[in-house]
Formats: C-alpha cells, sequence, structure tokens
C-alpha cells in the first residue's frame, strides 16, 4: 500500500498535467483564428451607368420619403370665400299674398342663415311662402346631389332598375336604389347616368322642368342652365352631371316644383305666387304638365324617407319627427362658394306642403344644415296647428294654352 500511493498520486499529476496542456492548446487556437474569412473577397465594379442609376433611386425614395411624411401633416381644406351668414335677407320680398304662418315659420327656422326657403302647396302649385326672394329668383346654382331625384326617376321610367336592382360600384360593393338615394352615393348614379346616356338624361331632365321657368308670370324669375351636350369627359361626362349637377344651374323653383309633382302623384303645377291679398282669395291652380310618374312614385319613396331617418338628412329629426318627411340633400361647391340643398315635404294625413332649403355661402353650408333648418320650419308650422284636420274648398283646376 505504501509503494502504490506515490504512484497513483504520479498518475494524478500526469493526468492533470495533460488536461491543462489540451486546454491550453485549444484556447490558443480559438484566439488566434482569423477574425475574417480565408477566402478571398470578391469585389463588385459597377458600370457608371448603374452608378447614376443608384444615385437616382436614392434621391427618389428621399424625395418620396419627404413628400409622404409632408401628406401625412398637411391637409387639404377648400378655401370659400362667401359668408354662410346675412342680414336682413327678406328686404323687397312681396310678402301681401303669403300665408303669414308659414312666412313667419320660414324666416324663424332660416335664421341668419344666408340663404332661401320656399314653402308651397302641392294639391295647387301655389307659393305659401318665399323667404329671400332676390336669390330664390336668381340664375340658380349647381344642384349637387338633388339631381339624384331626377336621375332616379329617369331610369325606372326606362326601366334599367327597380329600388331593389343591385348596381354594382366596383369590386364586390353594391348598392340600390333605396340605399344610394338615403346615403347619396355618387358612384352609383355616375352609373345609371353612364348606362342612360345624356341624350335620355336631358330628355328627362327637360320634361321635369330644368331649364324652364317653373313659375306663372312671376316676376323676376329666370330659368336656370341645362346644357345642350354632355359636359367634356375630364369634368366627369353624364355620370357627374347625374351625380353632382355638374355643369347644370337649377333655381329652388324649379327643383320645388318637381318635388310638388311628386308629393301630389305626377302633376306638375305652375307655381304661382300670390303678390296682394286679392290675388290669394281668387287663387285658381294652373297644370303645366302630367307626368308619368304614378308607378315610380313608390319606388323612390323609401330612400327619401331613408334620407330623413337614417341618411343625409337626419339632422332634421332633432327638430321634428311627429310626421313622416321625405326629402333629398345636396351639398357641393363651385369657385369658393358652398351650395347646401335639401327638397322635401311632409307626408300627413291632413295634407302636405313642400319645403325648399337653398344655402349659399362657406364652410358652415351643407346639405343636412339645410335639412335641419327645414325640420325647424316643419316644427313651427306643428307647433301652429298647420297639420291639423280644416275644411277643404272647392278648387277650380284650368289649363293654359300656348297664348299664355
Amino acid at each position: 500500500m505504501i509503494v502504490k500511493e506515490p504512484r497513483i498520486a504520479r498518475l494524478a499529476v500526469f493526468a492533470t498535467s495533460l488536461i491543462l496542456l489540451v486546454q491550453a492548446g485549444l484556447a490558443a487556437t480559438i484566439n488566434t483564428r482569423p477574425l475574417t474569412s480565408s477566402r478571398k473577397s470578391r469585389t463588385v465594379n459597377e458600370s457608371q451607368h448603374a452608378r447614376r442609376h443608384m444615385r437616382h433611386l436614392a434621391r427618389s425614395r428621399r424625395v418620396r420619403s419627404r413628400t409622404v411624411t409632408s401628406l401625412k401633416r398637411r391637409h387639404y381644406y377648400e378655401h370659400f370665400y362667401a359668408s354662410s351668414y346675412s342680414k336682413d335677407i327678406t328686404d323687397g320680398d312681396a310678402t301681401a299674398g303669403e300665408d303669414p304662418v308659414v312666412r313667419q315659420a320660414a324666416i324663424d327656422a332660416l335664421g341668419n342663415m344666408n340663404g332661401t326657403v320656399l314653402a308651397i302647396e302641392p294639391t295647387s302649385g301655389r307659393i305659401l311662402a318665399m323667404v329671400n326672394q332676390k336669390l330664390a329668383l336668381s340664375s340658380g346654382a349647381q344642384p349637387c346631389s338633388t339631381i339624384k331625384v331626377s336621375v332616379a326617376l329617369a331610369a325606372l321610367s326606362e326601366g334599367i332598375i327597380t329600388k331593389e336592382t343591385e348596381v354594382r360600384l366596383g369590386g364586390r360593393s353594391h348598392m340600390n336604389l333605396t340605399l344610394a338615394l338615403a346615403h347619396s352615393n355618387n358612384a352609383y348614379f355616375e352609373a345609371l347616368g353612364r348606362q342612360l346616356g345624356f341624350e335620355k338624361v336631358a330628355h328627362y331632365a327637360h320634361a321635369y322642368g330644368l331649364g324652364e321657368l317653373a313659375g306663372y308670370h312671376i316676376q323676376g324669375e329666370q330659368a336656370g342652365v341645362y346644357p345642350d351636350e354632355e359636359i367634356a369627359a375630364k369634368l366627369g361626362g353624364v355620370g357627374k352631371m347625374c351625380s353632382f349637377g355638374e355643369g347644370i344651374s337649377m333655381t329652388p323653383l324649379q327643383l320645388g316644383s318637381l318635388v310638388t309633382a311628386i308629393a301630389n302623384g305626377g302633376t306638375m303645377y305652375y307655381l304661382q305666387h300670390p303678390t296682394n291679398t286679392a290675388e290669394a282669395a281668387n287663387f285658381q291652380p294652373l297644370v303645366k304638365r302630367h307626368l308619368d310618374i304614378a308607378g315610380m312614385i313608390p319606388e323612390i319613396s323609401d330612400g327619401m324617407a331613408g334620407a330623413v331617418n337614417y341618411g343625409t338628412a337626419r339632422r332634421l329629426l332633432a327638430n321634428f319627427n311627429e310626421e313622416e318627411v321625405l326629402g333629398k340633400t345636396g351639398t357641393c361647391s363651385h369657385a369658393g362658394t358652398r351650395f347646401g340643398w335639401f327638397a322635401s315635404y311632409a307626408n300627413t294625413n291632413y295634407g302636405r306642403v313642400v319645403v325648399v332649403v337653398f344655402l349659399e355661402g362657406g364652410r358652415p353650408t351643407f346639405g343636412p344644415k339645410a335639412a335641419e333648418i327645414a325640420g325647424r320650419m316643419y316644427r313651427n308650422l306643428y307647433d301652429h296647428d298647420f297639420f291639423m284636420a280644416r275644411p277643404v274648398p272647392p278648387v277650380e283646376i284650368r289649363k293654359t294654352s300656348s297664348s299664355d
């Protein structure tokens, strides 16, 4: 045992030394290995044309990056130069033959907004009130989306659609007439306009009273403008004419005349504005023409009601919801002036009234604002029992001849 122990100890020392030498060798190998590859690196020599191209791409990336950043920071705002507000808008109005309750309701509803309010009795064509007659009888303005009502009637008359027909708007998106009217969808009516073509669109527009006087011997009334040919393709062609009313000038009386015919089932009366109590007392309706739209009115009614209930005219409900109101808004601008339209009629059991609101101005002016004003108008009429049952005297209706 005494002899073996030193031998074992020596073996242990030898093994330890061997391990240390191996570790030292490995460490030396790791520490002395070069950090770069032993293979020769290859150099890519670009041509002069390639170098120019790469510099151009680098510059374009920098410019694009600055442009995207700029667009993210900046928002485009259209500049308007007209005021949405005005004083003394009733100066010069001839009011002796108007209904005083209706007129006061219109004045109170309009307030200080720069615009006009027109109220018409749809069963006779009598103008019950016309606030700011200077604007109402002017040369008119772009009808904006209110033109969609006449386009819808034209497409229905031609059998292109029903109110449930799904029109493809692009991709997988489709929409029917009811939703298109309620939400004032431009793509839908552009598609209808292109399918109808300018000649048919113009034919129905003239039948519905555009481009001609709506009134009968109303002093100062102008006829607006409906073009003789389709507007240029760069302006949108017939599609834009049918969605925005591009290239068309329509008056509040013309729009009121069409909505009057819709409200009464298809009779287009000459609008008459009594100027004194005698004319009002002896008023007689005057038929202009009969429109073959009775079958189409139910097809557009859901869309016009939808505009008020859940669409672009829903601001009206903030002021009035006791009776059903059907209507159509319109918003657009031209040369720094913004237009706001709303044409409507109250569908009550005791008679109907057509209300057209037209506004001119800047950013506060738009179609939903016009609908809001109409709501105040209907509220004022309702609070004065305008929609209550009352005896209706017999009315003699006469027709005109070409010499009238």
